[in-house]
């Protein structure tokens, strides 16, 4: 059936029908991309894309001998597949059969988001302690790229080691920002545009500017600590929070970057930190 008539002899229900038949296939097209992502599995799909653009072309060029090879490929390719994936076949089986297929992707993200706002809060302490200066942004929803190419890349796992090694003094990497991209140390000493707000502190130093502008202009949530107090502060949309001690320092980064946390469920320090502070 041509789309035309497609349109002409369908009903509204149909319309719906098949919208939603998409969506459901885009879904789990989605899920199965996430389930594999950061797996060995990745590099077959990419095989099974280039295979697939290799067939394309050799059918419109007329390789005869090509798409022969290619369609040999494809006939026995999917047992091959089976045969030398038949472990996570049966593990993703059973994951679907007790219904952990698709949250197993989001316990993850939790959990990597966790051990990076602890790996933060660690480094912040020890930092604090010693009066030692550091810039953490970490990316939203708004693309710091700009800024990340500004300085050196690193594309490293965040552990609280490797913040302290960075903003240690008269070292390489100190004088600049980290920023913190899809639980990744993206790059350091990037440069970030400086807050031009007249009620900002004058006590306040470069960092300070440094983390107000880039909350001003990006959504992304930016720790300092200061080098001359030890005091540990949090930007966001603007704000600025001063002087927050370790556990309120946390619970902001956790609420703040869990977006599905409700008011109600925020914990008894962040309460009280939110009505001392204002």
């Amino acid at each position: 059936m041509s789309l035309s008539n497609f349109f002409s002899h369908s009903t509204i229900f149909e319309y719906i029908s098949s919208i939603i038949d998409i969506l459901v296939v885009w879904y789990f097209i989605y899920k199965i991309f996430m389930v594999v992502r950061g797996t060995k599995a990745v590099q077959l799909i990419n095989g099974i894309f280039v295979i697939l653009i290799l067939k394309g072309v050799s059918e419109f060029l007329g390789l005869h001998t090509l798409l022969w090879l290619i369609d040999q490929v494809i006939d026995y390719g999917l047992l091959a597949i089976i045969i030398i994936f038949q472990p996570e076949l049966r593990r993703a089986l059973e994951q679907l059969g007790r219904g952990k297929i698709f949250t197993r992707v989001r316990q993850k993200a939790e959990e990597q988001q966790e051990k990076m706002v602890e790996a933060i809060v660690k480094a912040s302490e020890y930092m604090a302690k010693r009066r030692i200066g550091a810039l953490i942004s970490i990316e939203q929803e708004t693309g710091l790229t700009d800024y990340i190419e500004t300085g050196i890349p690193l594309n490293s796992q965040v552990s609280s080691e490797l913040l302290i090694n960075i903003f240690i003094p008269n070292t390489p990497l100190h004088d600049g920002a980290v920023i913190i991209s899809n639980n990744k140390i993206a790059a350091a000493a990037c440069y970030l545009p400086l807050s031009e707000s007249p009620f900002l502190s004058k006590e306040l130093g470069t960092r300070h500017r440094a983390a107000l502008g880039i909350s001003e202009v990006t959504d992304s949530i930016t720790i300092v600590v200061s080098e001359e107090t030890g005091k540990i502060s949090l930007a966001k949309n603007g704000e600025l929070h001063r002087d927050l001690s370790l556990d309120a320092l946390r619970e902001m980064l956790r609420n703040k970057l869990n977006k599905d946390v409700e008011p109600q469920a925020t914990p008894t320090i962040w309460s009280k930190w939110v009505k001392k502070n204002g």
